[in-house]
């Protein structure tokens, strides 16, 4: 048996089989062995004794590095992570080098990811090839995270701990960009060959190395490590032993090219439900493959960065990014926000003069301009999951800002008779010698105009940046808010302004 060979196809596989479930080769007790009388079932939500210990530990005065170490190893790889997480700094650094290589790669493979990638830069300083042990520990897909957001020096200082055949790996796996399938997938697979029967490829897969992923399928290659055909862990338990694995395999298996980007691959893991997608070359070699967990993770990736590109901070930063990292994704943006703001300003001070003759007019101002941005951030959430999850297809734009625009004047009516409704009241009983009342039929149509405006840019605004290639969540919200600002003060200010002899006002 023969797995898919490495990123170019050329090399000999090293090893029968990319894995199996290690579980196989332990052994299960015996009917005789007297069974533990402790509750098998555990609850889900409540701290395990692994857990409580190490809380312990933590709210002592001091804290026992190897003691906590040993705790910290005892826990579930995500509930170690969190640990780690909590002491931070040098102290988790000394936790992980006195946990064992393969607890501590788990631990850290769960980690936040700018809080993991300090810990392995300041590993890779003090004990670069217990580093190196820790990398070979993870999955390759786990492992390349790290290892793409490390400096270069350090990242070259741990690869030159790795022996040959793993160093050549990760730095084929560190071509691909981040974003991409290349970038996802794990070279972590089971593979066999088509010249195999069943009971030759069962009895490989049993022979092979422990994987940390519990694969459902199993895919069939040539030679030369072209994608043939997939088969599940069920055919082949239930298949006869004699057959050709070729004859259980499904002859056509949906596959990727590793240069597209993680937001398509993401949207056909939803379309079709995939749990496992091959990554293959020109000549459908594999490559790797990208399973379900790892689309969930870029998924969750992509909010989290589209949330925060909208408002202007950076895309890769995380709540542990260090003040620097932090100070160049936001600073820029808040300079942008300042210019675009003083347009807002203009605006209003074009009509000083009639703010200083009635000054309801500087309380109103905000109400509108409020109104209209959270009516445009509205239309603008919806539009971006739209463009997100495929949904506004070439020639349905039109339709969805029309649709958005009816949306706007049907709330601005509503909005508008409500506090227009309110300001005229109050007017006339503050002011009832005069025609102040009017001013609440000012607000109301202001109040209107300014929402559709709201929802019409909200909509348009990320279609339009999409068309010209541009990240269409990218400080979508500090343009937004400028040309809501801007336009709630001119419709209002200049409509005041407009019937000021009608309403009363002496302009």
């Amino acid at each position: 048996m023969q797995p898919a060979e490495g990123h170019d196809g050329r090399e000999e596989a090293e090893r029968e089989a990319h894995g199996a479930d290690a579980s196989s080769t332990r052994a299960q007790p015996s009917p005789l062995t007297e069974v533990p009388s402790e509750d098998p079932v555990v609850e889900a939500t409540e701290p395990t004794p692994e857990d409580e210990r190490v809380e312990e530990l933590l709210d002592a005065a001091t804290i026992d590095v190897p003691e906590l170490a040993d705790a910290v190893e005892q826990q579930e790889a995500p509930d170690a992570a969190e640990t780690l997480e909590q002491v931070g700094g040098d102290v988790a650094v000394e936790v992980i080098e006195e946990m064992g290589t393969e607890s501590a790669a788990d631990a850290l493979a769960h980690m936040h990811p700018s809080l993991a990638v300090s810990v392995l830069e300041d590993l890779v300083e003090e004990d670069p090839a217990y580093a190196g042990k820790l990398i070979e520990e993870m999955a390759p897909d786990d492992a390349t995270d790290l290892l793409q957001n490390l400096s270069d020096e350090s990242r070259d200082r741990l690869l030159g701990t790795l022996g040959k055949v793993e160093a050549v790996k990760f730095r084929r796996l560190l071509e691909y960009p981040e974003r991409s399938a290349g970038g996802m997938m794990t070279t972590d697979y089971l593979a066999v060959r088509d010249t195999m029967t069943v009971r030759e490829a069962t009895e490989a897969i049993r022979r092979a190395e422990a994987l940390g992923e519990d694969w459902l399928y199993v895919f069939v290659v040539d030679w030369r490590g072209r994608l043939q055909g997939r088969a599940t862990m069920r055919a082949l338990l239930l298949a006869d032993p004699s057959q050709k694995v070729t004859a259980i395999c499904e002859p056509q298996v949906d596959a990727v090219k590793p240069d597209i980007d993680r937001e398509d691959v993401a949207r056909e893991f939803e379309k079709y439900d995939y749990l496992v997608l091959p990554v293959v070359d020109e000549e459908n070699r594999m490559l790797g493959v990208i399973t379900v967990d790892d689309v969930v993770d870029a998924i969750r990736k992509e909010s989290t960065e589209d949330a925060q590109a909208m408002v202007g901070a950076g895309r890769e930063e995380a709540v542990f990014s260090s003040v620097v990292d932090k100070l160049r994704g936001r600073l820029p943006w808040l300079v942008v926000n300042l210019f675009t703001s003083s347009l807002a300003a203009i605006v209003v001070f074009q009509f000083d003069h009639l703010i200083d003759t009635i000054a309801v007019l500087a309380v109103i101002m905000p109400v509108i301009a409020n109104q209209a941005g959270n009516a445009g951030q509205q239309s603008l959430a919806v539009t971006l999951r739209g463009i997100v999850l495929d949904e506004v297809r070439e020639g349905a734009a039109l339709r969805l800002v029309r649709r958005e625009a009816i949306v706007g004047v049907v709330n601005g009516a509503i909005c508008g008779l409500l506090v227009g409704t309110v300001v005229g009241v109050i007017q006339s009983f503050a002011n009832p010698d005069t025609e102040m009342w009017r001013l609440g039929f000012v607000v109301g149509i202001a109040m209107t105009a300014a929402l559709a405006v709201g929802t019409l840019v909200g909509s348009s605004l990320p279609l339009l940046v999409r068309r010209f290639g541009a990240d269409p969540a990218t400080a979508s919200t500090i343009f937004l808010t400028m040309v809501t600002d801007s336009m709630s003060f001119f419709a209002f200010l200049g409509l005041a302004s407009l019937l000021s002899g009608w309403i009363g006002i002496a302009a």
